[in-house]
């Protein structure tokens, strides 16, 4: 079971702030001066009052379990500054945040989430609540496919029309042509698609060897294309990787795991319309590696937020498909625990020989989850614009994606390394490895490099 009221370090609450102007300002609100009648209980809840600059104080509650957040201040960020102010609090000061019950405000507010929360997981009971109807559901998911496979066969026409006018002019109809594509696969409803094909549109023109690149890419997306075309051959675990893969939704599938999950990281993406959240988590008794999606309206948080390096006890479900990564969160129990330590990891040859392997189960996988256990972060040298990890009793070494060279993260990395070994858990793909977490040798508690 996990340990009762563990409290978060500064590292990990901020990780919960939705943009850095939410840390700058959480963080000034992260001593004791502003706040009163602040308090905590075993089951997670952490409450206070915070001065602001009307006459009421504003009030402040959060769920850790969740995490969860209630602020009265007109703030449309999730979490607030005082919300994040407050956990800061909570995380440095235990005489500032002590143990004890919770007033009525904060109480309400927490009977509430209890109650929705068995609300949900007793589900809908009874002809009231009504009942799905399957053949009805068949109908549309028939309708969907048979949209979808219309779009890909236009999908596939163009990309011939593409080849047989020659790569190195696909330049010339700018951006335009591309986007019209997209759109139609959008109308298809293979929302997978359009992404794909806005991707293609943006590597004409985009720097040495693009033509290349664009061919590459073509192959996987006729790849995906002739595969949905196709699916009815492909074993099940496959097909469900294609129909992901393309776009169609899927609900989780069980058995759930009920294990002790470590968060290895937490990151953010976003385009103009989201913001999507990944959640790397290894069950300490299983040993299983799972990614946690979630997503937020462009301008807002995603809902679900671990901190690196908290333990909780929790059930995930898988979803389908082949390889089985991605999982939804279901029942936690407790508040969470403290990091036992980094996961077993491997060497650099053992992370691509991993990648190499996952492939077989999902050709369009970018990247694989990947721990290496004695890697040291060399820095760009002579005129060199690449980072490396080295293994330490080695002379392989992977490089770092170009994009995440770009982190200040990874001079953090270096800065936690000190020419020594450490344990990194990151992303290896065929562009590199993208480090997202360090652990210096001995430690417990891992360092976000996000």
């Amino acid at each position: 079971m996990t340990q009762q009221g563990v409290r978060w370090t500064a590292d990990q609450v901020l990780a919960l702030a939705p943009d850095d102007a939410s840390r700058k300002a959480g963080s000034r609100l992260g001593s004791a001066g502003p706040w009163s009648e602040s308090g905590c209980d075993g089951a997670g809840a952490v409450w206070g009052l915070c001065k602001g600059s009307g006459s009421k104080p504003y009030q402040a509650v959060i769920d850790t379990s969740g995490p969860a957040y209630k602020c009265s201040c007109p703030s449309r960020k999730f979490p607030c500054k005082h919300a994040v102010g407050l956990l800061l609090l909570w995380s440095a000061d235990d005489r500032a945040v002590p143990a004890g019950t919770a007033p009525d405000w904060a109480e309400q507010w927490l009977k509430g989430r209890r109650t929705r929360a068995a609300n949900a997981e007793s589900g809908p009971t009874g002809a009231a609540a009504g009942q799905v109807d399957a053949e009805a559901a068949r109908r549309r998911a028939a309708k969907r496919a048979e949209r979808i496979t219309a779009g890909a066969a236009e999908l596939e026409q163009r990309l011939a029309d593409l080849l047989r006018g020659g790569i190195a002019a696909a330049e010339r109809p700018g951006y335009g042509l591309w986007e019209e594509t997209a759109a139609r696969m959008v109308d298809a409803q293979a929302p997978g698609l359009a992404g794909l094909v806005r991707e293609l549109g943006a590597i004409p023109g985009s720097g040495p060897g693009w033509p290349m690149r664009l061919l590459e890419e073509c192959a996987l997306l006729h790849l995906l294309d002739r595969a949905w075309l196709d699916r009815s051959a492909l074993p099940e675990p496959l097909a469900a990787t294609v129909r992901s893969r393309v776009g169609v939704p899927a609900a989780p599938q069980g058995p759930a795991t009920r294990d002790r999950w470590q968060v290895l990281a937490q990151y953010d993406t976003a385009d103009a319309k989201l913001t999507t959240r990944r959640i790397w988590l290894y069950g300490r008794e299983s040993h299983r590696t799972a990614q946690i999606l979630d997503f937020g309206a462009a301008g807002r948080a995603p809902g679900i937020a671990l901190p690196v390096g908290l333990t909780i006890d929790a059930d995930l479900t898988p979803y389908p498909g082949a390889g089985r990564l991605r999982a939804a969160l279901g029942e936690r129990y407790g508040t969470g625990a403290t990091s036992d330590g980094p996961p077993p990891g491997g060497t650099a040859t053992e992370a691509v020989e991993r990648y190499g392997r996952a492939l077989l189960d999902d050709p369009w996988l970018e990247s694989y989850p990947t721990t290496l256990n004695a890697a040291i972060p060399i820095p760009p040298k002579d005129g060199a614009d690449d980072w490396q990890l080295a293994d330490a009793e080695g002379e392989l070494a992977l490089p770092v994606t170009p994009g995440a060279a770009a982190r200040a993260g990874l001079w953090r990395l270096a800065a936690v390394s000190g020419g020594a070994p450490v344990t990194v858990f990151g992303e290896c793909g065929h562009r590199g490895f993208t480090p997202l977490t360090a652990w210096p040798r001995g430690a417990k508690e891992g360092v976000a490099l996000t």
